[in-house]
């Protein structure tokens, strides 16, 4: 009899641990490539995925290196206030995903498809979920969507 509980709970454990890593892998690894895949079908260019971080240490370089160069008054000032962006567009083009770890940040600056995704905000909606501290504290103007937003 204690034989079978003993076996019970071990197999519901290592179902839980099944189930647990499933779900980390998924998160982690299968669900950012298919992202990544899709974004690729619809013309998208970025760097690939990189397991936990994605292109944050890249990031943290560009900054880097952006921020030690000193500048002069005549320089182009975007190369320095937005370092990312501008060595992105530059190695892919106006229409361009990031990863901040494992999820994909699109960026889009042909006017077109800024107009359609305007226009279908019902078909392009912002991603629930996220930091509940941060849905407390900044509750502002930008979170809102739907009646709320339209006061």
């Amino acid at each position: 009899m204690e034989l079978i509980y003993k076996l019970s709970a071990a197999v519901s454990c290592g179902i839980v641990v099944v189930i647990l890593a499933w779900r980390v892998l998924n998160w982690v690894w299968f669900r950012p490539r298919k992202l990544e895949k899709y974004l690729r079908q619809q013309g998208f260019d970025g760097n690939s995925y990189r397991l936990f971080f994605g292109d944050g240490k890249e990031m943290a370089m560009i900054i880097k290196e952006a921020k030690s160069k000193p500048i002069n008054l005549s320089d182009d000032v975007v190369p320095r206030m937005v370092p990312v962006v501008h060595k992105t567009i530059q190695n892919y083009g106006k229409n361009y995903f990031l990863w901040l770890g494992p999820t994909p940040l699109v960026s889009i600056m042909d006017p077109d498809l800024i107009r359609e995704v305007l226009n279908k905000n019902y078909h392009f909606q912002r991603p629930s979920g996220g930091n509940p501290l941060t849905k407390l504290i900044a509750s502002g103007l930008i979170g809102y969507e739907g009646d709320k937003w339209a006061k």
